[in-house]
């Protein structure tokens, strides 16, 4: 045995065999020489040990006051529960402690408190694990009362990614001044324009306006005023009541304006001790850092946002920009089952329903729709509650707070559905709405001005559609409208400039290439470009602007004549100008089995690929 590995062996054995025997004088009740107190209860300990864990113990077991009637040194330890207590003994004696959720923060507070730091350590590091949206906020001030730099940071990190939605809660109202200014004086800030930090400062002013507004002053270095649009400083900053009664600001007000005007303060220069030559001082970061912080113009992470076609498979989540031909990873997606439906909703929500979920808890319906919510900012996936009614060949759409499963195939009977279930994204439950008139599979949604249309597909006689509804929730109605020109099921479809714009799919002939769009204020159908190829299950998507198709499958013959399906990994784009499709991408791996929504990423905070 090598010296190296018979070290780490003793020692392993010696701490086991030192660790079982603190444990049994504690059960038995040897040696005691010390009591900690806290609240009703008391714990026999060890003063060696106590003052072996921490500083804090140290300093009070070996103190001379303290001693009770029978000799043994009693330790109170205020505000602390006792069960906290109990926790913490049992760490000291044993290092093993049962961390959760509803406790984590207090033994986090106590471990600080009692200065025993790798308890402090366990629980920091638990805490970061578990930052997400809902916690950030909390964590961030609890890192800073603290004074645990990691944590503070982590969470300032969680909360500058979901400012946005974080600054209109009222969670950021209670923030204290010095936490506020750590906030949003940060670049990693995800905004997409200025206006949203200084409208969130001052509605976090007038919550306290007499208590807040001396602290703008100091706040105004932390707001990029020349990020904002002129017109927008001059009607929202200007002729702010709360800024035009501080004389300090109004300075400040004039020194913004000098610089629209494309006037920046003069830059000092550092003058050496006589005999020595002036030199300008460079300070690191250029001219920028030289001025005040209300004249930096170096933009928030969040404003490298745009839209990119987002497609999701069972491996990962790519994003690609067509502005830029270029591909960056959005997420890992391990858990997104292979045969899926993807929405990505107006608000920026990207929901994946699909494969098969067995609960074996719930007797009545133990069969069901894995569903998930993609966090965009962070790449992390939520599993949310799964469909009560698994499907297949489905399709989705949103309305209001809504999202809405529509028809497809029972995974049970294999039969088609006409059950619509609505998933309420508040409430986080879902339940039945209106029966789609017709039971259909292999159909494409769309929504648009509060409505959501059902287009084509199939019915369990092989029969495609031309058929397209329009559902209006309010009313609870589903309403049949203009039919498309071709029947199809298993196509494209997308709303592209005002606009239904359907391509591809297969009927009664086989495969097709026709496209058609649908106008909503006529209710017409109208001729629109073919694709290059028939080809079925086209992923239709716009995209900035752009109208992009991604994949689908074609027939292609083999050595033996015979035709079969094969996956189709291209990429398309729609030219407006000269009303004809071109290849973008010929062959891309990401595009396999993946469905393809449209949303608003930030590729500056994605590994290109």
């Amino acid at each position: 045995m090598d010296p190296q590995s018979l070290r780490e062996d003793l020692r392993m054995f010696q701490s086991t065999l030192l660790q079982d025997g603190l444990k049994e004088l504690l059960n038995e009740n040897k040696l005691i020489d010390c009591v900690l107190k806290a609240g009703d209860r008391s714990f026999p300990c060890h003063r060696l040990i106590l003052a072996a864990c921490s500083p804090y113990f140290r300093e009070l077991c070996f103190s001379e006051d303290g001693a009770g009637d029978d000799g043994k040194k009693e330790v109170v330890l205020e505000d602390v529960d006792p069960t906290t207590a109990e926790m913490i003994v049992k760490y000291v004696y044993s290092a093993e402690v049962d961390i959760h959720d509803g406790n984590v923060q207090d033994v986090l507070a106590a471990a600080h408190r009692l200065q025993i730091p790798s308890l402090f350590t366990v629980c920091v590091n638990y805490l970061q694990k578990g930052l997400s949206r809902d916690n950030c906020l909390a964590l961030f001030r609890l890192g800073l009362a603290l004074g645990c730099p990691r944590l503070a940071v982590a969470a300032r990190e969680r909360v500058a990614a979901h400012f946005d939605t974080l600054a209109r809660g009222d969670d950021f109202l209670e923030l204290g001044a010095h936490e506020l200014l750590a906030v949003i004086g940060a670049d990693s800030l995800n905004v997409e324009t200025e206006e949203t930090v200084f409208e969130s400062l001052m509605r976090w002013v007038r919550r306290d306006r007499d208590g807040r507004a001396k602290t703008l002053g100091e706040a105004f270095d932390c707001v990029r005023f020349r990020l904002l649009p002129e017109t927008y400083f001059k009607e929202k900053v200007e002729k702010d009541d709360i800024v035009g009664a501080d004389p300090e600001l109004l300075k400040k007000i004039k020194v913004i304006k000098d610089a629209f005007g494309g006037k920046l303060p003069e830059q000092k220069k550092k003058t050496k001790k006589e005999g020595e030559e002036e030199e300008e001082e460079e300070e690191e970061g250029g001219e920028e850092s030289k001025l005040p912080g209300f004249l930096n113009d170096r933009r928030r992470v969040g404003m490298y946002a745009k839209d990119l076609l987002l497609m999701v498979n069972d491996a990962v989540a790519v994003a690609y920009d067509g502005a830029e031909n270029e591909c960056f990873l959005a997420a890992s997606a391990e858990q997104v089952p292979r045969n899926h439906v993807s929405l990505a909703t107006s608000g920026n929500a990207l929901y994946i329903l699909g494969g098969l979920f067995v609960d074996e808890e719930n007797k009545e319906a133990p069969l069901q729709c894995y569903f998930y919510q993609l966090d965009s900012v962070c790449g992390e996936w939520t599993a949310l509650p799964p469909m009560p009614s698994p499907r297949c060949l489905f399709s989705m759409g949103e309305v209001e707070d809504l999202v809405l499963a529509v028809a497809g195939k029972d995974l049970q009977t294999d039969q088609s559905l006409d059950t619509v279930m609505c998933y309420d994204t508040a409430k986080m439950n879902w339940s039945e709405t209106k029966k789609l008139p017709l039971k259909l599979h292999g159909h494409s949604m769309v929504s648009q001005n509060g409505l959501v249309y059902c287009i084509g597909g199939k019915t369990d006689q092989n029969e495609a559609l031309s058929k397209m509804f329009a559902y209006n929730h309010k009313k609870r109605e589903w309403k049949e409208v203009s039919s498309m020109r071709t029947p199809r099921s298993m196509f494209g479809a997308a709303v592209h400039r005002g606009q239904i714009v359907v391509a591809g799919g297969v009927n009664q002939d086989g495969l097709t290439a026709a496209c058609e769009a649908y106008d909503f204020g006529t209710n017409k159908w109208e001729s629109f470009p073919d694709f290059p190829q028939e080809r079925s299950s086209i992923n239709l998507v716009s995209c900035g602007g752009q109208l992009y198709a991604v994949g689908g499958f074609t027939l292609v013959e083999a050595e033996d004549k015979e035709c079969s399906p094969r996956e189709i990994t291209d990429i398309w784009q729609y030219e407006e100008d000269t009303k004809v499709w071109t290849g973008m991408i010929q062959d891309l791996g990401f595009a396999v089995g993946a469905s393809c929504v449209s949303m608003r990423l930030n590729t500056a905070k994605m590994p290109k690929l």
